[in-house]
């Protein structure tokens, strides 16, 4: 069984003051409000509502952490996910989506903790001018991405090789990068999106 399997809901914050202090791995989540992150993170974690999504878009502003319990310390944490806010809905008011981008930011540009990012991007619109724009504050970092390229179940087998490679050249300036085609529905890329994760948050569980 997967540790990712473990992970269990833990604390909301709609502020970063408000997250615990950093102390192990932490890989978050982040991506467009309609780019399958609810259901990335709920199938690889193997649970179908750990994550939620708003009937609403653009109205889910919380950080989510789930925990995944250290097997040898029952009080400690192996690591976390952390699942980050949608982003991009002009239906939200700018000074929202102004606060909103601040907390992506400071998160992805501060947290200590951070070990991983996973990009959720929609293999039929490729990488958005909000994904380049949150690629933008990633790169600085050199924190290592894993590009998930959702609902690629909607094309052949040749279009979805093509958008691969297209989006890594369009990252390319991320560094450690690694790009996979994923869908919740038809299982697609979940072994793995679940192996590179892991290594995250616990290198000697997959070498």
């Amino acid at each position: 069984m997967s540790i990712l399997h473990r992970a269990a809901f833990t604390t909301s914050a709609a502020r970063l003051d408000q997250l615990p202090a950093p102390t192990t791995a932490e890989v978050c989540f982040v991506g467009r409000s309609n780019s399958g992150k609810s259901s990335a993170i709920n199938v690889l974690t193997n649970q179908r509502r750990l994550a939620f999504s708003s009937k609403t878009p653009g109205r889910t502003r919380l950080i989510n952490m789930f925990g995944i319990p250290d097997p040898v310390e029952p009080d400690a944490f192996l690591g976390f996910l952390v699942d980050l806010p949608g982003y991009g809905y002009a239906s939200v008011a700018q000074q929202a989506r102004e606060e909103w981008a601040d907390v992506l930011g400071g998160y992805l540009r501060e947290r200590s903790s951070l070990a991983g990012i996973v990009m959720l991007i929609d293999i039929r619109r490729g990488v958005t001018d909000l994904d380049r724009r949150l690629a933008d504050w990633v790169a600085p970092t050199r924190i290592p991405v894993l590009a998930l390229l959702t609902k690629a179940d909607k094309l052949p087998y040749g279009q979805r090789v093509r958008a691969v490679a297209e989006v890594r050249k369009q990252l390319a300036d991320l560094g450690a990068l690694k790009a996979l085609p994923f869908s919740a529905t038809h299982r697609i890329g979940i072994e793995d999106a679940t192996a590179h994760i892991e290594n995250w948050i616990s290198p000697k569980v997959v070498p």
